[in-house]
């Protein structure tokens, strides 16, 4: 058997799976948050069954000396955490693998003897600490100390997580996590198992938050002080980061009865001069079609967060995929302007967001942020962000008597008051109406103006679309497409090649298109779009808006998000032919 030792390696990929219920979302957060808090970069993702308990869930946690935040295939060291785990990872296991479980859960699955496997009985150790459901503190002690982990960092962990359980709980958890330190001790002695992760003193001037947590934080940032939403995964962490935060920032939250009730009810707030928030999925956007083409004709600001999953229908509730970009793009019955945004990386969800409310206040239109289950449940140390350069803006005016809520303007966006705030009447109708806000069979005269007037908002909209980023090669001659949360593993990847002649060109907003599209994309000899979607629904919007059809397309839609590896072998495939 060959050596155990993971010293030579700059990034360890540590992949736990076992059934709901078994504790793997403790271990996940005991180990990064500890590990993160003792130096080291850190990056988590999850993946799971639509269900409460049973099924096979895993997460995966890398630990690094360099900055990390995509999904990996790799796995350096498993922990089966039940009889399914290792046949549910099968693919990803290789004879380089580290298996640290319980004999029953491996030794039925594969041949121990063409791998590197350690037997640990978690379950009888943690009977004799008190309860089997200790093992899962006990792997988290071993993997800790594997990495070196200052113990009092993982002491006082436990003791604040267990804080509500009482003495003999946080006692019982600390002899476990003692324990499974001392197997750690065991088993570098005996198999040789050694890690030589460097910790990064920049650590220390960085924060940790998953996806959900800072969509919510951007939308604190943009003066959110309102958000009506129907609990709908991968949606609900930002309802629920916001409920939490929500008397400390005096925001109104409201759990509606549906998501027509809850565009309807955001709507209502924004009317009466909130800035207001919808969070939903796919199909709740869907029921709320209607509210936003209300939102286009009263001309009313509002925030939509989709957070993506894979339809049609129910589809792979608790999976990921970008599959609602069309869906966000027509919906709602007329035409009127909108604008969507779709960040890639934590960092630029929070100014994302942020500049959402501004967008959505400055041309009163809907503003829809795109992310998906992968993007939600990501999370990874980043540097927080500079807050001093982001500012609320506040366009409503202080009406007068002759106060007109559609006044007709030449870049269409009419003087915005709210009632209470002046002497005028601020109207709002669903039907078709004049300056005043009257309803209008005018056809010919008032019909046709106001039309033009809500389109001439997207002329000024698409004067401040924010640009995509060009990383990699500025002198390219193949450009990598990609927009969202394909960001983080195709800029990994391109990373991976080492080429200096692959650039990647990412969208953070992909409605209205930049207007440099086509002048960028015209300069490559070779174009690849990657896309988490059966159709590349981006790729179309490409062509429609910028007449350029792009061959090449790397497009996923099983409901997982794509590993570095695949699209560094794919891409590498693409150019080189």
């Amino acid at each position: 058997m060959s050596s155990f030792s993971l010293e030579e390696k700059e990034d360890i990929s540590i992949v736990l799976c076992g059934a709901a219920g078994q504790g793997i979302k403790t271990v996940e957060q005991f180990l990064t948050h500890a590990l993160f808090q003792d130096g080291y970069n850190v990056a988590a993702t999850k993946e799971y069954m639509s269900r409460v308990r049973g099924g096979t869930n895993s997460t995966e946690i890398r630990i690094s000396s360099n900055k990390v935040s995509a999904f990996v295939d790799r796995i350096d060291i498993f922990i089966p955490l039940n009889k399914t785990a290792i046949a549910r990872q099968r693919n990803r296991i290789t004879s380089d693998t580290i298996i640290i479980g319980e004999p029953e859960n491996i030794s039925n699955e594969i041949d121990v003897a063409k791998h590197k496997v350690i037997e640990v009985s978690w379950s009888k150790i943690a009977e004799e600490i008190g309860n089997k459901l200790y093992s899962n503190v006990i792997a988290a002690g071993l993997i800790a100390e594997l990495f070196h982990l200052d113990k009092q960092i993982g002491k006082k962990y436990l003791q604040n997580r267990f804080a509500t359980k009482g003495e003999e709980i946080i006692e019982n958890n600390i002899k476990a996590f003692n324990k499974g330190c001392e197997i750690a001790d065991e088993i570098i002695k005996e198999n040789g198992l050694k890690i030589a992760i460097k910790k990064d003193p920049k650590i220390s001037n960085m924060s940790m938050y998953d996806g959900a947590s800072v969509v919510g934080m951007g939308a604190i940032a943009g003066g959110c002080n309102f958000i009506c939403s129907y609990p709908m995964s991968p949606s609900t962490g930002v309802l629920i980061f916001l409920a939490k935060h929500s008397n400390e920032f005096e925001i109104l939250v409201e759990q509606a009865e549906d998501e027509i009730a809850a565009i309807n009810a955001g709507l209502g707030a924004a009317y009466a001069g909130a800035r207001a928030l919808v969070s939903t999925s796919g199909g709740g956007f869907a029921l709320m079609s209607e509210g936003i083409s209300l939102s286009g004709i009263i001309e009313t600001p509002i925030v939509i967060h989709v957070a993506q999953r894979p339809g049609p229908g129910t589809g792979l509730p608790t999976r990921t995929e970008q599959g609602d970009l069309e869906l966000v793009l027509y919906s709602g019955h007329g035409d009127f302007p909108r604008i969507i945004l779709a960040p890639g990386s934590l960092e630029d969800a929070f100014s994302v967001t942020q500049k959402a409310f501004n967008m959505a206040e400055k041309y009163q239109v809907p503003v829809i942020i795109l992310t998906d289950q992968f993007f939600m449940d990501l999370y990874y140390n980043f540097p927080p962000p500079d807050i001093s350069q982001f500012t609320i803006e506040n366009t409503v005016v202080k009406t007068t008597k002759d106060y007109q809520r559609y006044k007709l303007t030449k870049d269409g966006i009419s003087p915005r008051g709210i009632p209470g705030f002046g002497e005028g009447l601020v109207r709002a109708d669903s039907d078709e109406h004049d300056e005043d806000g009257f309803i209008t069979e005018d056809l010919d005269g008032v019909r046709l103006n106001m039309v033009e007037k809500r389109f001439n908002k997207l002329d000024e909209i698409t004067k401040n679309v924010i640009p995509p980023d060009l990383l990699g090669s500025k002198n390219y001659k193949t450009l990598v497409i990609g927009w969202g949360s394909t960001f983080t593993a195709i800029k990994e990847a391109i990373h991976a090649i080492g080429r200096d002649d692959i650039g990647f060109l990412y969208y953070k907003q992909v409605y209205p298109l930049h207007s440099d599209t086509a002048n960028i994309l015209k300069k490559a000899d070779k174009l690849i779009i990657v896309e988490n979607n059966a159709t590349s629904q981006f790729g179309k919007l490409i062509h429609l808006f910028a007449d350029i059809k792009i061959k090449n397309k790397i497009l996923k839609f099983n409901g997982m998000p794509f590993s570095v590896e695949e699209l560094t072998e794919k891409i590498k495939k693409i150019v080189e032919t």
